[in-house]
């Protein structure tokens, strides 16, 4: 038996726009390793890298047993995806252990590979355990979501629709900043961190409650916000103001301890280093309780636009 992905939820239905997200994940399988997704429009003109990431960490996980979770994964961003042709996600059973699978997952569009990822599954086991404590944050409850933040800032954006795009791309995630986003505050470098608070929009009951679902969604999300912290230290407001321009590069995971994606996670963001027109991102998410979930670091292009 396999993970087979996403699936109706029981009792209250989630709202729509999880619903539709959740949907995206639930990927086609058209031979035994290989599978095809699809996409949804996004805010720029291109494939967004956090659902390239989580659908093929679908497919990876549609190939390993129920009893092993992934608890790394690293990938790497080759071409710009095209939101308006599906794509082919080919799996590679590297190895199958007695407590760790690998996998290795290419997605590929118009002939081409556009992202390339590496992941391992281990089963659940004892161990040493220790973390580190979780920095301070105010309660997520008392922060402005999307709905009241991006209207009240629309006015710096270089293209006036791209506050309500870019609220239906977030409709599906309840993302919340401790401080002001890099666009409010564009020509004022700052310390190079960013705490974020987010969760799903709504519960993942019935079926959607799978612990690999809820995996897969932390994955969409860890690329929304993962090299803010670069444009703070430079006082860049980012490709909403228009005054940077960029892409991932590459994006690794390790998913050390469970976690619920539809409970507050706290995902707080540092850069400790841009150069060479690359900037680097390291982040920490964790649980409201003060467990450390995940690990996220990302390489990304950000070049200050010529002319």
């Amino acid at each position: 038996m396999t993970n087979d992905g996403t699936g109706a939820g029981a009792g209250e239905a989630p709202p729509s726009a999880l619903l539709d997200l959740v949907g995206l994940l639930d990927l086609e399988r058209i031979d035994r390793d290989i599978f095809r997704g699809q996409s949804r429009s996004a805010v720029v003109p291109r494939v967004f890298g956090g659902q390239v990431a989580a659908q093929a960490l679908v497919a990876a996980f549609r190939t390993v047993p129920d009893d092993r979770l992934a608890h790394s994964l690293h990938a790497y961003f080759l071409r710009p995806g095209d939101p308006d042709a599906p794509i082919v996600y080919t799996v590679d059973r590297i190895r199958d252990g007695r407590s760790f699978t690998t996998r290795r997952v290419v997605a590929v569009q118009h002939g081409q590979p556009i992202f390339h990822l590496s992941a391992s599954f281990q089963t659940g086991e004892d161990g040493l355990e220790h973390q580190e404590p979780m920095p301070a944050a105010p309660d997520p409850e008392t922060l402005p979501d999307s709905t009241e933040l991006l209207p009240r800032h629309a006015h710096l954006f270089s293209d006036p629709g791209v506050a309500d795009r870019l609220a239906e791309a977030r409709a599906a995630v309840d993302l919340r900043y401790v401080t002001e986003p890099p666009y409010a505050t564009a020509g004022q470098p700052r310390e190079p961190r960013s705490q974020v608070w987010f969760r799903t929009a709504g519960k993942l009951d019935g079926d959607l409650d799978r612990p690999m679902l809820h995996l897969c969604l932390a994955a969409y999300i860890s690329d929304m916000s993962l090299l803010e912290p670069v444009l703070l230290a430079h006082g860049r407001g980012g490709w909403t103001v228009g005054d940077v321009v960029g892409a991932s590069l590459d994006h690794a995971m390790w998913f050390h301890r469970p976690f619920r994606v539809d409970e507050w996670l706290l995902y707080d963001q540092s850069s400790p280093t841009s150069q060479s027109g690359r900037g680097l991102g390291h982040g920490r998410i964790f649980t409201a309780d003060g467990r450390l979930a995940i690990t996220v670091m990302q390489e990304g292009v950000v070049r200050v636009p010529r002319g």
